[in-house]
């Protein structure tokens, strides 16, 4: 890890230990600058109303500049969810996570992002490629060159 990289996360985690996560966002663990796991409940009245899913984000040794790979966690324990843009393998289609990044996001913020694409979702179902992605997708959701043209859903 870069200096860069290591003081800003060090950073983002002493913020989130003394202010404490966003409402229906819990940190599991970050016992390393390469590796943090959240929860992400959605509240409020919406098609995840009382849904828990467990977030992971991997850094590397460019983050801010570079985006983190985000992914829920799918495992015997924890499911993506159903959202027209995620994938069953956890991969999120999020041009936030993309074209869209910017150095002066936090994790904080993606983790509230995502909470509010869940949150506004007007319908449960999986992107229409869902099963042709994941058989060939990479491990690294980075390493995917999405396409994003829809913010609706």
């Amino acid at each position: 890890m870069t200096s860069i990289s290591s003081r800003r996360l060090r950073k983002e985690l002493s913020e989130i230990q003394s202010e404490g996560c966003p409402t229906g966002i819990t940190l599991l663990s970050a016992d390393n600058f390469e590796t943090w796991y959240f929860t992400i409940e959605i509240l409020g009245e919406s098609l995840y109303q009382g849904e828990v899913f467990k977030l992971m984000f991997r850094f590397d040794s460019s983050y801010p500049i570079s985006a983190p790979a985000v992914q829920f966690v799918v495992n015997q324990e924890s499911t993506a969810p159903v959202h027209p843009h995620v994938y069953s393998n956890g991969h999120i289609c999020a041009s936030i996570l993309g074209t869209e990044w910017s150095p002066v996001l936090s994790v904080s913020a993606v983790c509230v992002t995502l909470q509010s694409m869940l949150a506004s979702c007007k319908s449960k179902e999986r992107p229409v490629d869902n099963d042709r992605y994941v058989r060939y997708a990479p491990d690294n959701p980075k390493k995917t060159r999405f396409h994003y043209d829809d913010d609706t859903v």
